[in-house]
């Protein structure tokens, strides 16, 4: 039940029940008691009202719980040093239309790479089932300095990152294919 509907059904309630005791004797004292007293519809009625009033409490009690417990769920931060580990398959890209597309210098997200970046291409499942994200610092084991995901590869690969090496095609051949660990933090 809306907040609105709620609130104009304990209206009706209230004027309702303010309706019956301002027709009964307690309201004036000075009429006659036996002509104006509370008989047992306006009774089952009245305890009804009850039933329904503690209905709507309780539901609004419960609501509010429940809506404060899935707010402090969602605000729920992670440690600061909480680090994250996953093996990867490493591979290495350059900036050669051979190897990218008609814009080999730009990134996915429209990033510009120029040579000598410390940059990484990652595969989709990491950004959506691990967590990375757009301009995350990782680190690569075996490798000197922090790297930035700044690029996208395709959906076909999986638990995957292209390790940017400029328009170094010697370079990008030695690496070739590796199993690296990649550290993050949230």
């Amino acid at each position: 039940m809306n907040i609105q509907r709620s609130f104009k059904l304990m209206t009706s309630i209230v004027l309702f029940t303010v309706s019956i005791i301002s027709n009964t004797s307690f309201a004036s004292p000075n009429r006659n008691h036996s002509n104006h007293s509370i008989n047992s519809t306006t009774r089952g009625e009245v305890a009804k009202i009850q039933k329904q009033l503690k209905k709507i409490e309780k539901k609004r009690y419960i609501g509010l719980r429940s809506s404060f417990v899935r707010f402090k769920s969602r605000n729920i931060k992670p440690k600061a040093n909480h680090t994250n580990v996953l093996k990867v398959t490493a591979t290495a890209y350059t900036s050669h239309v051979a190897q990218t597309d008609n814009s080999p210098n730009i990134a996915a997200w429209g990033d510009r790479l120029r040579p000598g970046m410390k940059a990484i291409a990652v595969s989709r499942d990491l950004l959506h089932v691990y967590g990375l994200k757009h301009g995350t610092k990782v680190r690569i084991k075996g490798l000197s300095g922090e790297y930035l995901v700044l690029d996208k590869m395709n959906k076909r690969w999986k638990k995957k990152i292209d390790i940017y090496m400029g328009k170094d095609l010697n370079k990008a051949y030695r690496w070739g294919r590796r199993k690296v660990e990649l550290r993050w933090s949230l």
